[in-house]
């Protein structure tokens, strides 16, 4: 019970600081840059012995460009935890345990982020197993080959969703150039000729795990000037790369594409997938999105009611905008009851974004949306482990983790016009690619 009251009691510091026109994150944010380049941030917080450690490498599939070696960023968070000669994994993850933590770690479009959260008390001990194996990480072709197989065993399990299908068949189809067109996993072909690429995955290593592409977010129980001399003492002597990589831009759409599975065990699904904007936090056009979205979208909306709870045209229906460091897509998801319905809701869509193009939305509405926005984010960062994955979010798109206060704070400068420019900016069918499930042989959506 107290712990619920001291959540709630911080929580309602953070909902109180947002309304009085500070910053979200009612915090200091403390930077240090080491010569090399790597980026420490810190974040103190009142949790007694409790500290989050994150470190966000600024590579994911994006950065991908090479032909025959995709997914090889979400290889890497697999083979991060095979160990060093100083610290082998079973050695490691003994070590971790006796600080109270347990090692993890995901990967994106844009980043791969590894985290812990233990005892504020052992941080030395963090930092000196992270330090080895991000400068040390050592594998034979034999361990190379063996989570290679594994990482084939994850995708032929997840690649059994026709969700994930239809997801690495609609980004393949809405891009032409960009990386953005293979998923975190990578094209399959590639994954089945992983095993033969030990060389290169020493090539990969070599490239991007460099301190210059990382971020270490510490937050919790400590001060800005303990991680420093931590970080000093295990990262400062890491050699800076040299390796830049070009990411090839996506030519504009020019008309709407279509694209459809076969596929009769799920219900009927839609998805309406437009070509949108990269994030910014200097530009007002993804929070503009986000505000339309939740207004057009969101289960309050008169859409959801009239699809959902009134006709009981679909199962589910949600929107939103991908936040990614180039553009990327704005993606409408329909589940249906029938197959049949699937024009008929697309036009209903499509009716609704068009009504924001003319009529904008209530201004009471507008008020309401980006205040519930930045409530709901403000009484969800309360401990150190929400706090350090919410900077690492901000870290990946721009680099700067008060990117997080910045966006926020354009939240309020939202304005009709605002929204009623995106719609029409955003919402064009020579920028949409639609994606249908069905048993059907054809999606017949247009």
């Amino acid at each position: 019970m107290k712990l619920k009251l001291l959540s709630g009691f911080l929580s309602l510091i953070f909902v109180s600081s947002v309304f009085a026109g500070e910053k979200i994150l009612p915090y200091p944010i403390h930077q240090h840059k080491l010569d090399n380049g790597l980026n420490v941030v810190t974040v103190p917080f009142d949790s007694p012995d409790l500290a989050a450690f994150y470190i966000v490498v600024r590579v994911g599939s994006r950065n991908e460009v090479e032909e025959g070696v995709t997914g090889f960023a979400h290889f890497f968070e697999h083979m991060m935890f095979r160990g060093t000669d100083k610290f082998p994994k079973e050695k490691y993850s003994a070590i971790l345990k006796s600080t109270g933590a347990a090692a993890n770690a995901n990967t994106s479009n844009d980043r791969t982020v590894y985290h812990m959260t233990g005892n504020a008390n052992k941080l030395g001990i963090m930092f000196e197993l992270e330090a080895d194996r991000f400068q040390n990480l050592n594998y034979s072709v034999h361990g190379f080959k063996t989570e290679a197989g594994a990482v084939k065993g994850e995708y032929t399990k997840n690649y059994a969703s026709p969700y994930q299908q239809i997801n690495e068949k609609m980004r393949d189809t809405a891009f032409d150039k960009h990386t953005y067109k293979h998923t975190t996993m990578g094209f399959f072909e590639d994954i089945v000729d992983m095993p033969n690429q030990y060389d290169y995955s020493r090539t990969f290593f070599k490239r991007f795990y460099r301190p210059e592409y990382c971020t270490i977010v510490v937050v919790g129980d400590v001060t800005a000037e303990k991680v420093n001399k931590l970080a000093e003492k295990h990262f400062g002597d890491w050699e800076r790369g040299d390796y830049n990589t070009t990411i090839p831009s996506e030519p504009a759409q020019k008309e709407t594409r279509t694209l459809h599975l076969q596929n009769g065990a799920i219900p009927p699904y839609m998805g309406l997938n437009y070509k949108g904007p990269a994030f910014s936090d200097k530009e007002i056009d993804m929070p503009a999105l986000d505000v339309l979205s939740s207004i057009v979208f969101s289960r309050t909306s008169d859409l959801y009611k009239k699809l959902v709870f009134e006709e009981r045209k679909l199962r589910f229906l949600g929107g939103g905008a991908f936040d990614s460091r180039d553009p990327n897509l704005f993606s409408i998801q329909a589940s249906f009851v029938s197959k049949a319905d699937m024009q008929y809701v697309k036009d209903e869509i499509v009716k609704a974004l068009e009504k924001v193009k003319t009529a904008g939305v209530d201004p009471k509405i507008l008020a309401k949306t980006k205040s519930n926005l930045k409530y709901s984010f403000a009484m969800s960062i309360d401990n150190p482990d929400r706090i350090a994955n919410s900077l690492c979010h901000y870290i990946m798109l721009t680099g700067d983790p008060e990117s997080l206060n910045k966006l926020y704070a354009f939240y309020d400068k939202v304005t009709v016009d605002d929204v009623k420019m995106v719609a029409k900016k955003y919402f064009v069918p020579e920028g949409l690619t639609i994606a249908t499930i069905s048993e059907d042989e054809n999606g017949g959506v247009k």
